[in-house]
């Protein structure tokens, strides 16, 4: 069996968790009409599938990557995946400074993989 290099692998989970992290999140904004503790109890059912996801890809990066780097994938990932569901599921537009604010972040993401000599 082929072994899924480390990247690839924590990557991938990291996508895969934060989709349902996202939905976990922010989802029920487009049921403002329901019960904000059912709302609750939904979102906790569907960030459950989110840690079985992210913890394994957190233990499976760390060591290839150090947890600086870690955090940093992460984020990068989940500000991606948001402002696909922003505009994509809430319907809500991004605008300039959302995207130089992402681009901001993007440098700051640089800096942390960087090898400074």
């Amino acid at each position: 069996m082929p072994s899924i290099p480390v990247p690839v692998l924590t990557i991938g989970l990291l996508i895969c968790s934060n989709l349902f992290m996202t939905f976990a999140w922010y989802g029920h904004l487009k049921f403002t009409d329901q019960p904000l503790l059912k709302v609750i109890f939904i979102s906790w059912g569907i960030a459950f599938f989110e840690y079985l996801l992210m913890v394994p890809a957190n233990r499976f990066g760390y060591g290839y990557f150090n947890a600086a780097q870690l955090k940093t994938i992460q984020e990068v990932i989940t500000l991606t995946i948001f402002a696909g569901f922003s505009v994509l599921y809430l319907k809500e537009p991004l605008s300039w400074n959302h995207l130089l604010g992402f681009a901001f972040i993007a440098l700051g993401a640089f800096f942390i993989f960087h090898r400074w000599s």
